[in-house]
């Protein structure tokens, strides 16, 4: 409901009355809240390049150091017992037990599938870690060079989408998760309506974005509420 207002901003010497705010049926613990998704275009990349950039790969130093080592460890140590029978000494006790284990035991038992299972693993860990290239927490950007390759940390996004988040009016608090594929933003808003404050973020956090030269455009998912009552 609206009145014409005279060049005083009220109408026959009455103040305008405050608007209270509609509770829709998304509230949750009797709070307003308002949500909203959205995509958009990335930047442009390089001239004549477009492709969709790849990840970083990880160089994975930890699992190849150990991997290296227990290879080293047990290669030594079979050839340091191959020799030793070669110069005419018994056999280690390891070596002997495990041989007889593995000719007595049957197929179906237990110690012999837990072995099994365990090696299997290994093996499947390995391989994903071989075909995978790693490094999550690094969003590639668009290649405004055709030799240049850059990232940006999802942190670091994060940091930026807040700020420019904090900077709306009726904003109090933003928490940013910045992922591969989407970016999900969580405001607080102490005053203002809560459609128009997340009117705002939506184009704000679109900017941000598109600033950020990411090279696969994430989907934009911003929720808005009301500071929880406190006692």
């Amino acid at each position: 409901m609206s009145e014409s207002q005279g060049p005083s901003g009220s109408v026959g010497g009455t103040r305008p009355l405050p608007v209270i705010e509609r509770k829709d049926d998304g509230t949750q613990n009797g709070l307003d809240q308002s949500a909203s998704a959205a995509s958009y275009e990335p930047l442009p990349t390089a001239e004549g390049d477009n492709r969709r950039p790849r990840r970083f790969w990880s160089a994975r130093r930890i699992p190849a150091a150990l991997l290296a080592l227990l290879v080293f460890a047990g290669a030594g140590l079979m050839l340091y017992d191959i020799a030793a029978v070669r110069a005419d000494r018994p056999a280690m006790q390891w070596r002997r037990t495990l041989a007889r284990e593995l000719a007595e035991r049957p197929l179906d038992d237990p110690w012999m599938l837990t072995g099994a299972g365990v090696a299997a693993a290994l093996g499947l860990w390995l391989l994903v870690l071989a075909a995978t290239p790693g490094r999550r927490a690094v969003l590639p950007m668009r290649r405004v060079h055709p030799d240049v390759r850059s990232g940006l940390h999802r942190d670091a996004a994060a940091m930026v989408l807040r700020d420019r988040a904090m900077e709306v009016a009726g904003v109090q608090s933003v928490r940013v998760r910045a992922r591969r594929r989407k970016v999900d933003v969580r405001a607080v808003s102490h005053f203002r309506d809560l459609d128009d404050v997340r009117t705002d973020l939506d184009t704000v956090l679109a900017d941000g974005v598109r600033e950020l030269g990411l090279g696969r455009a994430p989907a934009l998912s911003v929720h808005v509420r009301r500071p929880g009552r406190k006692g």
